[in-house]
């Protein structure tokens, strides 16, 4: 087991601070989770500490510790996953590797300890208690519908794909050598208590994961226990270990992660072909063309070349209303989380009345739906027109996600069309309408024709984007 970077009570004047004044408005006792809205859920996650602040002060800057000592939410973290679901989930088909993994550290190296194929509750539990190995459940919001809730909430929030794992580790073991991740990370301590060590990132806001080795990361900038009802969240590239103590007989936690792919480097690489392609229609720069021979040899004008070019596009950038991104769009909400509607899962079947163009209507599901304007996916010609595409989550399968399968698949096994509702150019103001409106009569819409009107608000009342009223 690596050795430790000193005693507990040991923090740095800034982690001693900060728990101070966590502790403080603590006494206030924190509420359970909010679920009336994305912003109301994420507020009660991090509370007592306020929006404003966590974003000011700590997103991707530097850790937050919450000791809560709460035992209201205690219990209610209790509720999102223990050690004793274990038994029931494994009797439901879990595979190593795909839903669990069997795991130790040992001499600052990650030891695997998994079987082959389905997993036995009698042989993990043996390995837990004899071998001492870490249990990493992978995305346990699949089987756990208050995880899916929260996730769920944070996917809107953030506007991101949120996964979560989690860790159940026995007394005196470690699961994992020091390492960082590409993903933010909010820590929800369920069961027991674990001993945590961060250290100062070696890649600030880190793309790719890495484990550290102990003689490289020097001593921790942070050092404490987490209970039952804290939170911890540190940034992507923070490095980090964490093992349970002594006279702890285990201890359960979720990790819950997002913003991997998410910075402006990924944003750009998404936007630039766009800009470019709508630059180039209005600037004969864009058009003219590239020396003989550039593709074999590059040299410093063409270099200079380019740069110029892109000073063209940043300009053209200036005078852009809106800044075309498909491809993430795409991923993020055809893999996000379906709504989590618990008894109110028939609002995914249209029904009620047909929309009529005397009708009033109002949009459903906004955080689930977003409008896209792309060149036509189902036009081979030469010329490709630009189509709108409404793309919707209401039909993604919550067993796969986060799983790196594709979900896009029906239950029969055919492959379900991936670009969502489309429509021609003309009906973008129409769809913005419905978008930015907290109800509209059909018969209002942008459109020329009652029957283009007509048309559109059944098709969006078809996928139970809509409803009339």
């Amino acid at each position: 087991m690596p050795k430790k970077g000193g005693k507990h009570a040991e923090m740095g004047k800034e982690t001693q601070a900060q728990c101070k004044r966590a502790k403080l408005e603590a006494a206030c006792s924190p509420s359970v989770l909010s679920f009336e809205n994305p912003g109301s859920l994420f507020g009660s996650l991090i509370s007592p500490i306020k929006e404003e602040v966590f974003f000011k002060e700590y997103w991707e800057q530097k850790p937050l510790l919450v000791q809560r000592n709460d035992p209201l939410v205690a219990a209610y973290y209790l509720s999102l996953f223990q050690l004793s679901d274990l038994k029931e989930l494994c009797s439901q088909g879990l595979y190593y590797g795909r839903d669990v993994n069997v795991c130790r550290c040992v001499n600052g190296k990650k030891k695997v300890l998994n079987k082959e194929g389905k997993v036995n509750y009698m042989q993990l539990k043996k390995d837990f208690d004899q071998k001492k190995a870490t249990i990493q459940f992978h995305q346990p919001q699949r089987f756990k519908e208050e995880l899916w809730k929260i996730q769920e909430k944070l996917e809107c929030y953030f506007g991101s794909l949120v996964g979560s794992n989690v860790y159940i580790t026995p007394q005196g073991s470690q699961g994992l050598p020091p390492h960082y991740d590409d993903v933010e990370v909010f820590i929800l301590q369920l069961e027991g208590e674990k001993h945590w060590r961060l250290y100062k990132p070696t890649v600030p806001l880190a793309r790719e994961y890495n484990v550290e080795s102990e003689d490289r990361i020097g001593n921790p900038t942070h050092e404490f226990i987490l209970k039952p009802g804290d939170l911890l969240y540190f940034p992507r590239g923070t490095i980090h270990q964490a093992d349970t103590p002594l006279g702890t007989s285990h201890s359960t936690h979720v990790t819950i992660s997002t913003y991997q792919n998410n910075s402006w480097g990924d944003f750009l690489l998404d936007a630039i072909p766009g800009l470019v392609f709508d630059t180039a229609k209005d600037d004969v720069a864009l058009r003219t063309s590239i020396p003989r021979q550039l593709l074999m040899v590059n040299t410093a004008d063409s270099t200079k070349k380019l740069s110029s070019l892109l000073r063209r596009l940043a300009d053209h950038l200036d005078h852009t209303r809106e800044l075309r991104s498909s491809d993430m769009k795409k991923d993020f909400i055809m893999h996000r989380l379906p709504p989590c509607l618990g008894c109110d899962s028939d609002s995914l079947i249209p029904g009620g009345k047909l929309p009529k163009i005397d009708s009033k209507i109002r949009l459903q599901f906004r955080d689930h739906a977003l409008i896209s304007v792309e060149p036509d996916q189902e036009n081979a010609d030469e010329i490709r027109r630009e189509m709108v595409y409404v793309y919707h989550s209401l039909k993604n399968r919550r067993d796969t996600h986060m799983m790196g399968t594709d979900d896009t698949a029906s239950e029969d096994g055919t492959a379900q069309q991936t670009h969502g509702l489309r429509f021609p150019l003309s009906y973008l103001e129409a769809l913005k309408q419905i978008w930015s409106s907290s109800t509209v009569h059909v018969k209002e819409l942008n459109l020329t024709s009652d029957e283009e009107k007509e048309n559109l608000a059944l098709s969006l009342w078809s996928e139970c984007l809509i409803e009339v009223l």
